[in-house]
């Protein structure tokens, strides 16, 4: 339960340690956790966390370090087993906990369907901003749906709703994945399901299924580290190469000559037995169109970051700079973008996804379907506003209804 329930606490324990300093023991601290308060204020607030976490009046929770303080244990504590200045802190912790101000709550109707939207608040590009998830929030309450914010914490509490909505940026080996495949083994409607992540995720896949279906995409060449030479006469410069399971313009580098593309390369390989390496093909913008359920549901422009190739630029500290944007209405999009986009986005299912497009005069080309793509408020909604969340809301309740008359 420790692992699965606070599985971002060891952070927070971290810290705390680092503020109570050199009183601490070198390899054990027993800590009386009673209603959230403890006796060592540079504990406090992990206490505070842990009986937020675990509600139990009186707690007594070990802490032991092995290279790092861990809990150890996390005991319902008796009564009859506190001193004399833990009876007293309980006295003054009791009083505040029941001084708390206690107001009945408004009947209201329940709701048809409990919807849980996974999202990770520390995340610097989320693929929801957070006025965003409130106007997912706000749509289903007019929809009859409960949404809820969830993190990686709650994943024993998955099976508590009816859908899952993951708006944190999706990875294989990695919970978001893991939250899907459990999701949907609970018989839950998930979007984005495993089978989007995976088909998404994996950039070799993703180019072979294009490739396949003779779906227009720029040149692409999978190579290992001894197929170089053979990557090099195929593309030329400058090129683009790539890991499989990159994100947000990450993993994704530009070679004008082969002395970048070596050095490139290795690079890349030493984190991935794979890489793709693609025809560099330059537009002032690159196409996003939002498909959902095979039908598109936005479109924008997202035009390059200045003075560079892509529509992220990172600066090597954790810093980034993005480009300008442009939100079409759909029925304005070219007819032959669409068409590609959709093509595209039906080969990987019928989730919600962004299909990413380069339009130039040889014609359209996809860049890649991605199945977690964003929806941020002031972007992706500037025409359809509310609409655009509610549109997708009422993708989840047509679902859950159609799961419940089948059972």
């Amino acid at each position: 339960m420790y692992s699965l329930d606070v599985g971002n606490l060891d952070e927070r324990i971290q810290r705390a340690f680092k503020r109570y300093g050199g009183e601490a023991p070198a390899h054990e601290l027993r800590l009386e956790v009673l209603f959230g308060q403890c006796r060592f204020p540079p504990l406090a607030d992990l206490a505070r966390q842990i009986f937020e976490t675990f509600p139990a009046p009186l707690l007594r929770v070990t802490f032991r370090h092995q290279e790092r303080w861990r809990i150890a244990t996390i005991r319902p504590l008796a009564l009859h087993r506190l001193g004399r200045e833990s009876r007293e802190l309980l006295g003054s912790a009791l009083d505040s906990y029941l001084s708390r101000r206690w107001r009945a709550p408004k009947a209201r109707q329940p709701a048809r369907y409990d919807l849980a939207i996974l999202y990770d608040p520390k995340d610097p590009q989320p693929p929801s901003n957070d006025k965003a998830l409130r106007q997912f929030i706000r749509a289903g309450q007019v929809l009859g749906v409960d949404v809820e914010l969830i993190e990686r914490r709650d994943y024993a509490r998955l099976a508590e709703y009816d859908a899952l909505f993951i708006r944190e940026t999706t990875r294989i080996n990695h919970h978001t994945y893991r939250f899907a495949k459990r999701a949907e083994s609970e018989g839950m409607v998930v979007i984005d399901d495993p089978r989007s992540i995976l088909r998404c995720t994996n950039k070799v896949y993703l180019a072979e299924l294009l490739r396949a279906h003779a779906i227009p995409a720029p040149k692409t060449v999978i190579a290992g580290s001894g197929d170089l030479d053979a990557m090099e006469a195929a593309i030329g410069y400058p090129m683009v190469l790539k890991v499989p399971d990159g994100s947000f313009s990450q993993g994704v580098v530009k070679a004008a000559d082969r002395g970048q593309m070596l050095e490139q390369a290795q690079n890349l390989l030493a984190k991935s037995e794979l890489i793709l390496a693609q025809e560099f093909l330059y537009t002032e913008f690159d196409w996003r169109i939002g498909i959902l359920n095979g039908e598109p549901l936005y479109a924008c422009q997202y035009f390059m970051s200045q003075s560079h190739w892509q529509i992220v630029q990172y600066d090597g500290s954790g810093g980034f700079t993005e480009g300008r944007f442009k939100t079409w209405p759909v029925l304005q999009v070219p007819e032959q973008v669409l068409n590609v986009a959709l093509r595209a986005a039906r080969l990987v299912g019928d989730g919600l996804y962004g299909v990413d497009l380069k339009q130039g005069q040889q014609g359209v080309y996809v860049i890649e379907v991605n199945d977690n793509p964003n929806i941020d408020a002031g972007v992706e909604d500037a025409v359809l506003k509310e609409r655009l969340y509610r549109t997708i809301m009422a993708e989840f309740v047509r679902r859950l209804d159609a799961r419940r008359n089948r059972t």
